[in-house]
């Protein structure tokens, strides 16, 4: 059985916010270039042009303790969580309170709901917080294919890139359109 080495190294990518996840194959085309949103899936769509909405807000969290009248004191959103127009954003440091509401408290059963925005606003409202030490995500900041692997003797070393197929990364800033290569 051949493997496309394309189709092998292609995953799940975040754009703009981490949280939502794409499959590189509905964003991408094979040259590594942006599909037009007209190629994309229907759901994929509405996730992407949502999402050019959604950067540079800020945390829900944050925003529900200063509120508007000192949103320059709220943190900019790092994560995005839940459905299109029902999501929560939250920062670095209020991503612990979601994950501990929605995982401990029951948040999980709002999944996919329009009311799972509001539940986690009124939990959060209430003055409800991850208890001290909560261990939230960790998320890898820099890109899969970059990370070592260790082989049979312990030792370090790269993993495949796209490069090493002649793909060349591009970086995609949603908001301009714009590509950088």
């Amino acid at each position: 059985m051949m493997i496309d080495p394309i189709a092998w190294l292609m995953g799940k990518v975040s754009i703009g916010l981490r949280g939502w996840r794409f499959d590189e194959g509905d964003i991408f085309t094979e040259d590594g270039e942006l599909r037009s949103l007209d190629e994309m899936p229907l759901d994929v769509r509405n996730r992407v042009v949502r999402l050019s909405k959604l950067v540079d807000k800020p945390c829900d969290a944050c925003w529900l303790i200063y509120g508007d009248d000192d949103v320059a004191a709220c943190n900019v959103a790092e994560v995005v969580y839940g459905e299109p127009m029902a999501e929560v954003l939250v920062c670095g440091e209020h991503e612990v309170d979601l994950l501990y509401w929605y995982r401990i408290i029951d948040g999980h059963r709002f999944r996919g709901e329009e009311r799972f925005q509001d539940a986690f606003h009124e939990w959060f409202a209430a003055g409800n917080r991850a208890p001290a030490g909560y261990a939230g995500i960790e998320h890898v900041e820099t890109a899969p294919a970059s990370l070592p692997r260790f082989d049979e003797v312990g030792e370090m070393e790269p993993v495949v890139t796209p490069e090493d197929f002649g793909i060349e990364r591009k970086q995609i800033d949603l908001r301009r359109g714009d590509q950088d290569g």
